[in-house]
């Protein structure tokens, strides 16, 4: 990217949020702070009103607004497969939320965008797995748990835990939600636990907003994530696979920690983080005739004893 293009992007970056970090901007563009303030030094001096300092943050003077931006057809399309995409994979509300946004976007596009995606529109589309979720009393979740994200309020939720196979009442203080395997979920903490738990969004019988406040500081979605990945003390797999039983391997492999792979002459190289030995041994003799563990020794031991013990009920 020319530095005339940088210098626009962030212009629109300052618009998008009330206060935007210098380092933010760094990131985002692989500049250095240096850059960074020099970009800012630049847009002063062509006029813009920027209220702020380095090492402080930036944001636009109240009141400042730029003109519609012209979208390109890339960004264009990305707005329609994102539309797409939330419409399915969310609830009613925020999928009619976003739809009616999208209205607000087409209508600064131009003609030729315009048209662009009609003929785009038909030929895009999300559909969902079988096994898609059923919201129990055609619950809406997603905007009102993250209504009480930003409020810091406490979630009353019915929920039914499918380990116990029973109903419980929960007051939760949220921390975030993410989408995983076709499924939302909830992290939060739960104050009946006095910890963190994960709540899946098909299993809310009810929720509802209250009255209190979350006065915990609690650590960011991502950090917490990151910190059960640790605890979960993960190990590495490799595997060769043969062509021939890779290409059946489907999603399957992504349940069993995969994270790339490589082409060999003959097969595919595979690797994976699992927490399980035991899990991970058993799926792989599923396939094991076409295939050879690289490492570890562990799981390569946990399969040849599992055999022997096969063998010996034959």
């Amino acid at each position: 990217m020319n530095r005339i293009d940088r210098i626009s992007a962030i212009l629109i970056q300052l618009q998008s949020r009330r206060v935007v970090k210098a380092q933010a901007i760094a990131d985002r563009f692989n500049i250095s702070l240096r850059t960074v303030y020099r970009d800012m030094r630049t847009l002063e001096e062509a006029g813009v009103p920027i209220i702020g300092e380095a090492g402080m943050g930036y944001s636009l003077a109240e009141g400042y607004r730029l003109p519609p931006v012209a979208f390109t057809l890339e960004e264009a399309t990305a707005f329609i497969t994102a539309e797409k995409l939330v419409e399915t994979l969310t609830d009613e509300v925020n999928g009619s939320s976003y739809k009616s946004a999208m209205f607000k976007v087409r209508a600064v596009l131009r003609n030729a965008e315009k048209d662009y995606l009609a003929g785009m529109d038909s030929r895009i589309e999300v559909f969902k797995a079988k096994r898609s979720p059923h919201m129990h009393g055609n619950l809406n979740p997603l905007q009102l748990i993250l209504k009480a994200v930003t409020l810091k309020k406490v979630i009353s939720l019915d929920y039914f835990s499918h380990y116990r196979q029973q109903h419980s009442q929960r007051c939760v203080e949220p921390v975030g939600v993410f989408y995983l395997d076709n499924y939302w979920h909830l992290i939060a903490f739960c104050r009946v636990k006095n910890d963190y738990r994960d709540f899946r969004f098909d299993r809310m019988l009810n929720l509802q907003l209250t009255d209190d406040d979350v006065i915990t500081n609690h650590p960011t979605l991502k950090s917490y994530m990151d910190s059960v990945y640790r605890e979960r003390n993960l190990h590495q797999v490799k595997l060769f696979v043969e062509k021939e039983a890779a290409l059946h391997l489907g999603e399957q492999k992504y349940y069993h920690g995969y994270i790339g792979e490589v082409e060999k002459d003959g097969g595919v190289e595979i690797s994976f983080l699992t927490s399980s030995f035991e899990g991970f041994a058993r799926w792989y003799m599923m396939f094991g005739d076409y295939a050879r563990i690289i490492e570890p020794d562990l799981l390569r031991e946990r399969v040849k004893m599992i055999g022997e013990k096969l063998l010996l009920k034959l």
